[in-house]
């Protein structure tokens, strides 16, 4: 649709409104404006981020170790003593984690991350026009 019959349908909705509200007489159409707002597009893309993390020195690994070999020495070594087994296992756990050779640090970690570009862009709002009935001014807002 061009321009020009945008602004005549544009004055028979005026006109039709006019008539509608019990108005009678001819409008004028003084201004057909169009009007727009800012908006912000984001555009994403994904990028690949590093960082340096702390990394906890886990020892439990040794302890389950040393107990399970500390109970199979208990239960060899003892086997007239009720529950030497698990002494065995006790004390080799112990052992297993105090000589852990396991310790803590940083550790590099990367991950995928979606970012966004933003652009500001100025984009149709809606329009008006501005007309006069019987000496009365009117607005009517409407979209294209």
């Amino acid at each position: 649709m061009q321009y020009k019959e945008v602004y005549f349908h544009t004055i028979a909705i005026a006109i039709g409104v006019g008539f509608l509200l019990g108005l009678s007489g001819v409008a004028n159409a003084e201004v057909v404006q169009d009007h727009y707002k800012k908006v912000i597009k984001k555009d994403p893309y994904r990028v690949e981020v590093c960082r340096d993390v702390h990394i906890p020195g886990d020892r439990s690994g040794d302890m389950l170790t040393g107990a399970i070999i500390g109970g199979v020495i208990g239960n060899n070594v003892t086997k007239n003593v009720e529950n030497g087994g698990a002494v065995g296992a006790l004390l080799g756990g112990f052992l297993g984690h105090n000589n852990s050779k396991a310790t803590g640090g940083t550790r590099t970690q990367c991950n995928i991350e979606t970012r966004y570009n933003e652009e500001y862009q100025e984009v149709y709002s809606h329009s008006t026009v501005t007309f006069t009935h019987n000496g009365r001014q009117y607005s009517l807002r409407f979209n294209k």
